[in-house]
C-alpha cells in the first residue's frame, strides 16, 4: 500500500451547482483516492464562468495540489495558472460527467478498433453515372471505411466505359472490384486495375482461366449456382483451383422470409467444408431489404462473420435508412473483433452505435430541481427534461409538464419580456426536449442531442440575456 498522501483537488463551481457537485464527489472521491475541496465563487450558473474572472475572486486554501474548472468555462487557463502557481484544467461540461473524467467510466479499452474484415462498399448501377459522380460516391465510402469500391454493372450489354471509370478510381488511390457477369466488362475492368472480380460459378467460371493468364493478379468471389446448391459452389472451386486462380467463397445470405436462416447455415457449412479458404458475405439482402435501423442488423452480421472468420463483406447505401450503413459496419467490425479476440462482451465499448435511444440517463430529480429553481435569482431560463416533464425555470417561475405549448403560453402569461428570438430559442430547446423525453435520451440545455456517430455539434446562438 502507498503512503502518498492523496491529491488534493480543488473544484470551483457557482452557487446552484454546488450541492449537486458535493454529492457527487463525495462519492466520487473515495473510489478515486483523492481529497476534495470546492471553492463556490460568486455566480449563480457555472457555466457563465470565465477563467479571467476565476483568476479575481478565487482563493485557494493551503494544500492544493490542483484546479478543476468546470468544462463550460471560457478563457485562458493560463491567467489562473499564473495567478495560483497550480496546474489547473477544465472538467466536464456537466458534473454528472466527473466518474467519467476520472477513469471511472465504461467504453473502449486501449488499442481498442483493430479488424481484420475487409469491407467491399457497392455503387449500384454504376454504368448510369458520371466518373465525377462515381468518384465523389468512393470518397465518401472511403472517408466511411471502405477497403473497396465495387462498381455495380447492370445487365444488358457491356459498360463501354469501365475501363475509364476504374482507371479514374485506381488514379485517386482506390482498390477496385467489378461486379459483372459480362466478360467483356470484366476485362475491361481488369486491365484498368480492378483486382476483384463478383462473381463467377458453374456459367462463366471458365473464364477465370484466361483472366489469370492475362492479369495474374486476379481473385474472383466464387457462387453457387443457386444459392441452396452448395455442390456446385464445390465444382466451381475445384475449377479454379486447378487453374491456378484467388478466390473468396459466398455461400449468398438471403433475405428474411426467403431462407435466411437456412442461408446462415450454409456458411457454416461452408467453412466446415473449406476451414481455411477467404470468404465473403453480402449484407445488403438485410441491410436493404428489412424494415429496420442498420446498425443493429450489421452489429449481428458482423458478430457472424467475425466468429466464422469471413474476413469481407459486400455492403451498399442505396435505401434510405441505409445510407450510413458502410460506416455502420466500419464500427462493427471493430467491435467485434474486440468482443471475439478478448473474450468479452460487446457492450459499453462502442458509443458511436447507440443511436436511437442513450445507454444512461442521468436525472436531477424532484428535489434537487425544487432546490435549483428556489435558488435562481435571474430571469434566464433554465430547461429540463426528465421524469416524463419538461422543466422550465428562472428567478420568477417554475412549470413543468408534457405539452410544450401549453408550457410555453404560461411562459408568455407569466413572462411580457419575452420577445420573437427568445422564444425561437426556447422552441428549439423544447423540441430538443421533448424528442428526448419520446426516445429515452439525455436532453442538456443548449447541447446536441446525442446521436452516435451521427451526432451534429450544436453551435449555440443563444442570447446570454434569455
Amino acid at each position: 500500500m502507498s503512503d502518498k498522501p492523496p491529491s488534493q483537488i480543488l473544484f470551483v463551481t457557482g452557487k446552484l451547482a454546488e450541492p449537486a457537485l458535493r454529492r457527487t464527489l463525495g462519492e466520487l472521491a473515495p473510489r478515486v483516492g483523492f481529497e476534495p475541496h470546492v471553492a463556490v465563487l460568486p455566480i449563480t450558473v457555472a457555466a457563465l464562468l470565465t477563467a479571467e474572472w476565476v483568476a479575481k475572486k478565487l482563493t485557494v486554501p493551503p494544500g492544493i495540489d490542483r484546479i478543476l474548472l468546470p468544462g463550460l468555462c471560457r478563457g485562458d487557463l493560463d491567467s489562473l495558472t499564473v495567478s495560483t502557481g497550480l496546474p489547473v484544467a477544465l472538467g466536464p461540461k456537466d458534473l454528472r460527467d466527473l466518474p467519467e473524467y476520472f477513469g471511472k467510466k465504461s467504453g473502449p479499452p486501449p488499442g481498442y478498433g483493430t479488424y481484420d474484415i475487409e469491407i467491399l462498399a457497392e455503387i449500384n448501377h454504376a454504368s448510369s453515372k458520371s466518373i465525377p459522380e462515381i468518384l465523389g460516391i468512393a470518397r465518401h465510402y472511403r472517408a466511411s471505411g471502405a477497403n473497396i469500391i465495387d462498381l455495380g454493372c447492370d445487365p444488358g450489354g457491356p459498360w463501354r466505359n469501365v475501363g475509364d471509370t476504374v482507371a479514374s478510381l485506381v488514379a485517386e488511390g482506390f482498390r477496385v472490384s467489378v461486379d459483372s457477369f459480362d466478360p467483356i466488362e470484366v476485362e475491361a475492368a481488369l486491365a484498368a486495375g480492378a483486382q476483384l472480380v463478383l462473381s463467377v460459378n458453374g456459367a462463366n467460371a471458365s473464364n477465370a482461366k484466361r483472366w489469370h493468364e492475362t492479369f495474374p493478379h486476379v481473385e474472383v468471389v466464387a457462387i453457387p449456382d443457386t444459392p441452396s446448391d452448395l455442390d456446385s459452389l464445390d465444382r466451381t472451386v475445384e475449377m479454379l483451383e486447378r487453374f491456378g486462380v484467388k478466390y473468396r467463397l459466398d455461400p449468398i445470405v438471403e433475405p428474411i422470409g426467403f431462407g435466411f436462416a437456412v442461408s446462415l447455415g450454409r456458411y457454416i457449412a461452408t467453412r466446415k467444408r473449406y476451414p481455411n479458404a477467404a470468404m465473403m458475405m453480402g449484407v445488403g439482402n438485410l441491410t436493404e431489404l428489412t424494415d429496420a435501423d442498420t446498425a443493429g442488423v450489421n452489429v449481428l452480421l458482423a458478430g457472424f462473420c467475425q466468429e466464422l472468420g469471413i474476413h469481407s463483406v459486400l455492403a451498399t447505401e442505396v435505401i434510405p435508412w441505409a445510407h450510413s450503413a458502410v460506416k455502420e459496419f466500419d464500427l462493427a467490425r471493430r467491435l467485434v473483433y474486440h468482443a471475439v479476440k478478448e473474450k468479452v462482451l460487446p457492450k459499453r465499448l462502442e458509443p458511436n452505435l447507440v443511436m436511437l435511444r442513450d445507454p444512461k440517463l442521468f436525472a436531477h430529480g424532484k428535489e434537487a430541481l425544487v432546490e435549483l429553481a428556489s435558488r435562481i435569482t435571474d430571469r434566464n431560463y433554465r430547461i429540463f427534461a426528465e421524469r416524463g416533464e419538461i422543466h422550465v425555470m428562472n428567478g420568477s417561475m417554475y412549470l413543468r409538464g408534457n405539452d410544450p405549448y401549453e408550457l410555453f403560453a404560461k411562459m408568455l402569461s407569466q413572462d411580457a419580456k419575452l420577445d420573437p428570438s427568445h422564444s425561437f430559442y426556447l422552441g428549439y430547446e423544447f423540441a430538443k426536449a421533448v424528442t428526448a423525453l419520446t426516445l429515452g435520451k439525455q436532453y442538456e440545455q443548449d447541447r446536441a442531442l446525442s446521436w452516435g456517430f451521427l451526432t451534429v455539434p450544436e453551435v449555440t446562438h443563444r442570447n446570454p440575456a434569455i
